[in-house]
């Protein structure tokens, strides 16, 4: 085989080379960082704390195939005697966010929480990628738990509105977002802060149009 043939077929290797591990870049880069959980904890809004929570969207996303990231979920919690209070946006990183289809969900935490992200019912999917159901679906789910305001805050309204910080089946109530951007209350569009449940209760979560679910974010 003569020179110039050799670096002809150099050439090529090395482009295929390039082009394969741009495509494995460009995957890694757009891996899931974001879904809602396909199941909430089973007793309502008693997560188990924000610790439970958090290991909850760990376990799924793992579950799901997910490696090497650090997962949070998307919740606020009110202060008490032993700490502060705990904000939403605080605990999730800084994005960019892709759901399980590599579709690109928010590019920074300051455009999650603006009318530039790009959630609703065809983007915000469970961590197996699936459409979780909303308005006009049976069972409606869309109520997603958060305990926070439209800028991922905690609500301080002076009511109990995390459910005892995520601890309780009984007392209080969750502020709860609607995922696919419908509905009623206060902020009918609003992913993260429509309006407070009937109860703590997985019957009352239910009852008001939601089953426990909560959001979860990759942090790196």
């Amino acid at each position: 085989m003569n020179t110039k043939r050799l670096l002809t077929c150099a050439a090529v290797i090395a482009a295929s080379t390039f082009g394969a591990t741009n495509a494995q870049d460009s995957e890694a880069d757009n891996a899931m960082s974001f879904f809602i959980t396909s199941v909430g904890s089973g007793d309502g809004a008693n997560l188990g704390g924000l610790a439970g929570a958090d290991a909850h969207c760990q376990n799924l996303a793992q579950a799901a195939g997910s490696r090497g990231k650090t997962w949070r979920a998307y919740l606020s919690a009110h202060a008490t005697e032993e700490m502060a209070a705990i904000d939403a946006r605080d605990r999730i990183g800084f994005g960019p966010w892709y759901n399980a289809r590599g579709v690109e969900v928010a590019s920074t935490l300051n455009a999650l929480h603006s009318d530039f992200m790009n959630l609703g019912k065809e983007n915000s999917l469970d961590e197996n990628g699936n459409t979780v159901n909303g308005r006009g679906d049976t069972p409606n789910e869309h109520d997603i738990l958060t305990g926070s305001t439209l800028a991922g805050n905690t609500v301080d309204d002076g009511d109990n509105q995390t459910c005892n910080n995520w601890t309780s089946n009984d007392s209080g109530s969750a502020h709860v977002g609607h995922f696919d951007r419908q509905g009623g209350g206060a902020n009918p569009t609003s992913w993260n802060s429509a309006h407070g449940s009937r109860g703590c209760s997985q019957a009352n979560l239910v009852a008001t149009g939601g089953a426990g679910y909560f959001y979860c974010f990759a942090t790196n």
